[in-house]
């Protein structure tokens, strides 16, 4: 008898747990598929609303730049060498602090 009423308590647990999984599964695909009114708009839309504009997204004159801000320059391997060795050898604690 103890058995029957764990495999009825069990098979209720199961199909709950079930249920709110489907339930939870159809309202983030609702959510993944709205469309709020104010998302889309870039990060720095607000910024340029009130007038003000991160000096960073700002050339040498002033003006906005409208350009990619990630620049990979292609670098030869050994001109990597050498910039990586001159910052080595510059750095504080480098061996040649200790060699004197």
């Amino acid at each position: 008898m103890l058995h029957l009423i764990y495999i009825i308590a069990f098979t209720i647990i199961a199909s709950i747990t079930i249920s709110n999984l489907i339930r939870s599964l159809i309202s983030v695909s609702f959510e993944s598929t709205r469309r709020y009114g104010n998302s889309n708009r870039p990060a720095n839309y607000y910024n340029n609303q009130s007038g003000v504009i991160h000096p960073e997204l700002l050339d040498k004159n002033g003006q906005p730049i409208n350009e990619p801000l990630l620049v990979i320059r292609s670098v030869s391997v050994e001109d990597a060498r050498e910039e990586l060795d001159r910052l080595y050898q510059s750095s504080p604690g480098s061996p040649e602090d200790f060699d004197a």
